[in-house]
C-alpha cells in the first residue's frame, strides 16, 4: 500500500491498476456522452444514420477529451551499469 503524501495523489482514484484524477475522468465522460448523444439525436431518421452519427460523435468528443486532457505520466529511463 501507497502513502499519499502529495495532496495532488489524493484526488485520484485507481482505474485498471492506473491512477486517474476524479474530476477529469468526469469532465471527459460527461464531454463524450454530450457529443456522442447530440450527434445521435441530430442524425436523420433513416436507419444506418443515427449510427455514423452516433460514432462520429463519440470520436469527436473523443478528440475534444484529447485537447483538453494531458497526460500527467512520466517516464524515467534507467540504464543498468554492469
Amino acid at each position: 500500500m501507497r502513502k499519499e503524501n502529495n495532496p495532488e495523489e489524493k484526488k485520484n482514484i485507481e482505474v485498471w491498476e492506473d491512477l486517474v484524477n476524479l474530476r477529469e475522468l468526469v469532465l471527459s465522460l460527461v464531454i463524450c456522452s454530450v457529443t456522442t448523444l447530440g450527434a445521435y439525436l441530430l442524425a436523420p431518421a433513416e436507419p444506418p444514420k443515427p449510427l455514423f452519427f452516433g460514432l462520429a460523435g463519440a470520436i469527436g468528443g473523443f478528440i475534444i477529451v484529447s485537447i483538453i486532457v494531458k497526460p500527467k505520466r512520466t517516464f524515467e529511463i534507467n540504464e543498468d551499469e554492469d
